[in-house]
């Protein structure tokens, strides 16, 4: 069965699995209110904030779609607007202080599934899907 599965839907399967554990275990610890859609531009924020038109860009959405979720993540306490330091017109988005413990709290996930997927597959193994994974980045992540 496996060998029908074309790569990408290989990637994407365990990739899903991931993702629904995380979100599970955000809403037990209290961020049940952040979505998958707003999640998708959350994580690309820059450490010192990211314009809107790059957070957009970078998720695939046009840049009304990216306001109205940065909208959605600032009422709800993950993020904030600051003034862009190098040019007075434009606005950064921030990852706010819950925001800040939301992303502690999915490391914790995320670490977690990994250790499993290791124990699944020995150490050897996890260490070659990683390296593997990584060398594909090059010439997949134009954002790395």
């Amino acid at each position: 069965m496996a060998e029908d599965l074309n790569t990408g839907l290989l990637l994407f399967l365990p990739y899903r699995a991931m993702e629904t554990r995380v979100f599970e275990e955000l809403a037990a610890a209290g961020f049940g209110d952040i979505t998958p859609s707003q999640a998708r531009v959350f994580q690309r924020i820059a450490p010192d904030g990211s314009r809107l038109s790059d957070l957009a860009r970078q998720a695939g959405i046009t840049k009304q779609s990216a306001g109205f979720l940065v909208d959605q993540l600032e009422r709800l306490g993950y993020v904030d607007r600051v003034p862009d330091p190098d040019d007075g017109r434009a606005r950064l988005v921030r990852v706010a202080e819950r925001g800040h413990r939301a992303v502690e709290a999915s490391r914790t996930v995320v670490a977690r599934v990994e250790a499993e997927w290791e124990a699944h597959l020995g150490t050897r193994r996890m260490a070659q899907l990683r390296g593997i994974l990584t060398d594909l980045r090059e010439i997949t992540d134009p954002w790395r």
